[in-house]
């Protein structure tokens, strides 16, 4: 009952040209319960990538399309009065889904975000005081545009901790751009992909993932990455003290290690390597770390900061 991983991805490859990247973090996301949030500008095929791992899977799959004057109860539902009846009944909302794209989630206001913070965290809804379960497996994939601040809203960081990661999506190569001219040009039909994988499957393999062996001395390892964001005068970055107001919290630290097991689960090991360990941590790490005006002036983020922790502690 083990998740056809290859299978689905050449499915993906059909309609999504290149940005392995991508398609790997939403297949690590999947395969451990963790919430992505992919930052890109338009056009690079976030919501595509989406919308085809869905039609892949046999799941439930809604869209929300985030917008300035959204309402909680477009999330997550409401009560209804029938008059036919004369008694209110709930209408669930697009959240009940197993796979979820939040598109453009930074268009929310602070409720809707809250809403989807419940909903995200928790896995249930509050509707007329009653609480609901959301389906399993339940996955929150959202999508930002990092270039257009106006009509947006920051997502606070308690949110933010919540994504298992933050993938920055690039431009495809030339010759990726071609082959996706060639496919697209002349044509608007969707390309066909058949559906491969049983929503009981992905819960089958999270548990299969758990059991990938993580040596002690990488869990050490793991534990210095993410504490050198809080102390980076430990390793020797005294010079990064000043440019961090916060670093990187425990759930990253958990985050790093299921991540990394999955990536072992993926490229078929069963046990996980530094390599797994050091290609995560930018994409679970970069939005737990909260810079200072300093850092800001210094023209320094959170991925240059990773970057500087990675060199500095030793890899066992």
């Amino acid at each position: 009952m083990t998740f056809p991983v290859q299978e689905v991805v050449a499915e993906i490859r059909k309609r999504v040209v290149g940005q392995d990247l991508m398609v790997e973090r939403l297949l690590i996301g999947l395969l451990t319960g963790g919430h992505v949030l992919l930052e890109g500008v338009p056009g690079l095929a976030k919501t595509l990538t989406v919308h085809t791992l869905a039609d892949v899977l046999h799941a439930s799959f809604s869209r929300i399309q985030f917008t300035p004057d959204l309402l909680p109860a477009d999330v997550v539902g409401t009560m209804i009065f029938e008059s036919q009846h004369q008694k209110f009944t709930v209408r669930h909302g697009p959240i009940f889904a197993q796979i979820v794209l939040a598109d453009e989630v930074n268009r929310a206001p602070a409720k809707v975000q809250s809403a989807l913070l419940e909903a995200m965290q928790e896995r249930q809804v509050t509707i007329g005081g009653t609480t609901y379960r959301l389906p399993e497996p339940f996955l929150v994939l959202a999508t930002q545009n990092p270039i257009e601040s106006e009509g947006t809203y920051p997502l606070p960081e308690a949110q933010l901790d919540r994504f298992l990661l933050k993938v920055k999506v690039d431009y495809p190569l030339r010759a990726e751009e071609r082959e996706v001219l060639v496919r697209m040009s002349g044509t608007n039909a969707t390309i066909p992909v058949q559906r491969l994988a049983e929503p009981a499957q992905v819960l089958a393999t999270r548990a299969q993932i758990t059991a990938i062996h993580l040596d002690p001395r990488l869990a050490d390892y793991i534990v210095d990455l993410v504490r050198a964001t809080r102390e980076p005068a430990a390793v020797g970055l005294g010079a990064l003290t000043p440019m961090i107001a916060y670093g990187a919290s425990p759930r990253a630290s958990i985050a790093l290690a299921q991540t990394s097991r999955a990536r072992a689960f993926l490229r078929h090991r069963d046990f996980v390597t530094p390599e797994d360990i050091q290609d995560l941590a930018p994409d679970v790490m970069r939005h737990r770390i909260v810079l200072t005006f300093d850092a800001e002036a210094e023209g320094l983020d959170s991925d240059a900061v990773v970057r500087h922790v990675l060199a500095a502690v030793p890899v066992p």
